[in-house]
């Protein structure tokens, strides 16, 4: 029952009612499991505290796990101290540590870039905690050292553990190779990664990915494509990051075909690529004038079941305002709209892509769609709505934008006065600019920032605009 129950605070008085007032129920170390489990998943570590003391306190003999998944969730969370300190009181309720939990507080430890307490615990578990390492101690080890940017001592490492009687394995020599990868050594990383092949072992996925990015990062896309080439060749799949990685690279070389095939082929595969890859190809798509391929793009993704999210939306409604599509971005953004909730990024992004060509009336109709479904506009949506009343010479369209803004609580910024006086001075209406000053210093004042900006405007030509200058001084003073 405490299981299958989703509310945390319900499954805490279900746990405690039935301790307290079932007749004939005691709780055992399965129960006390499932909660502590339930609630260090959810990241709720308080009641753990208060569980655990509980169960220090009575006779239920339990069992090492339920420390491991306490320990894990620490480490996830965050709070590396609370690991080590759970860790250490293990024998305070009856249980003997083993390496299992052992590992498990090593991983956490690097989870949150605590390496060097990390190496102290490692070289003295047998002493201090009568336990002996093994295999995936060592490899826990050098992931560390390598991360600390130490791989002479994780190769160290590695030489001494078949004096300890431990055989390296592919993961061992995946993190060194990691190691160099970080470095920048490609090098020293080839040469580990034939030490694999050498060995007899086949590289798995991880492994050739690791190789791959460490060359799309030194800019060796080609060495990057070679390896990808031979992982296929050796029956070896790629994984998700394969083809983030590959992506990537190749979005950055601006290789938009290549970005888009390996796009497909992850689609094929059902994988499901992040946002921010997605936007990457849609940039490079549509930096080459491939408005259309972005939009093909688009349509793959809601066929394989990938809805497209507010990021993705967004940057391709982007690039078909800046190209001039502004009708085929509106159909987009309600073909969006029938599947998601837009947010205020999206609605951004066509109201100011309106504006900016001058669509007014439809940008006004937007913003009320916008208010009415609850996404409050923010100081962008409001300057894009100012910057395209001025650009159609009707500043004092945007002074009283700039009055709506002021009564809904959105604080202007040194943008929302630059376009705002622009817009006056270009449409001869430099008189108004004190309006808009006294708007805003009677809506609880300006930053020093705008107020530079106000005066310097109003300084450019001192003789005739010392009256407008000294009513500024007055109304700063």
């Amino acid at each position: 029952m405490i299981t299958r129950q989703q509310n945390l605070d319900l499954a805490l008085q279900i746990f405690d009612h039935a301790g307290k007032y079932h007749p004939g129920f005691q709780h055992n170390h399965d129960t006390y499991h499932a909660i502590i489990h339930k609630l260090a998943r959810a990241r709720v570590f308080g009641p753990i505290e208060t569980l655990l003391a509980q169960l220090r306190q009575s006779n239920i003999k339990c069992g090492e796990n339920l420390f491991i998944t306490v320990l894990r969730n620490y480490g996830i969370a965050s709070r590396p101290e609370r690991a080590l300190r759970t860790f250490l009181r293990i024998k305070n309720f009856g249980v003997e540590r083993s390496v299992r939990s052992f590992n498990t507080l090593l991983n956490a430890l690097i989870q949150n870039h605590q390496y060097d307490l990390a190496h102290a615990l490692f070289k003295n578990c047998r002493k201090k905690f009568d336990i002996i390492p093994n295999v995936f101690t060592c490899n826990i080890l050098i992931k560390a050292l390598c991360k600390k940017n130490d791989v002479e001592d994780a190769i160290r490492v590695l030489d001494e553990m078949p004096g300890m009687g431990m055989i390296p394995n592919v993961v061992t020599y995946t993190t060194i190779l990691g190691g160099y990868v970080l470095r920048g050594d490609m090098v020293r990383a080839k040469k580990v990664f034939g030490e694999i092949l050498d060995r007899g072992w086949l590289p798995d996925a991880t492994t050739y990915t690791i190789l791959m990015d460490g060359f799309c990062k030194q800019g060796q896309l080609i060495e990057a494509v070679k390896v990808k080439d031979e992982m296929e060749e050796n029956g070896v799949e790629p994984n998700e990051v394969t083809y983030g990685v590959m992506i990537e690279a190749f979005c950055k070389e601006n290789k938009s075909g290549e970005a888009l095939n390996l796009l497909d082929d992850m689609l094929k595969k059902k994988y499901v690529p992040n946002s921010a890859l997605c936007c990457k190809v849609i940039d490079v798509l549509c930096g080459e004038g491939e408005v259309e391929g972005a939009c093909d793009l688009w349509e793959k993704l809601l066929k394989n079941n990938c809805t497209p999210d507010n990021a993705i939306s967004s940057t391709l409604i982007h690039w078909l305002c800046k190209k001039g599509k502004i009708w085929e971005a509106k159909k987009l953004f309600g073909e969006f709209e029938r599947g998601s909730i837009p947010g205020v990024l999206t609605y951004n992004t066509l109201i100011a892509g309106m504006c900016e060509r001058g669509e007014l009336h439809e940008a006004a109709r937007l913003w009320d769609d916008m208010v009415e479904k609850g996404c409050v506009p923010n100081a962008f949506t409001y300057n894009m709505l100012i910057k395209g009343f001025c650009k159609v010479g009707n500043p004092r369209e945007g002074i009283r934008v700039l009055g709506e803004m002021l009564g809904k609580g959105c604080l202007p910024n040194k943008a929302t006065y630059s376009i705002l006086i622009e817009g006056l001075f270009d449409s001869g209406m430099e008189e108004d600019i004190i309006k808009v000053l006294f708007m805003a210093t009677s809506s609880g004042g300006i930053d020093t920032e705008s107020w530079g900006l106000f005066i310097s405007k109003i300084a450019g030509n001192l003789d005739s605009r010392r009256g407008m200058l000294n009513e500024i001084i007055q109304l700063k003073l």
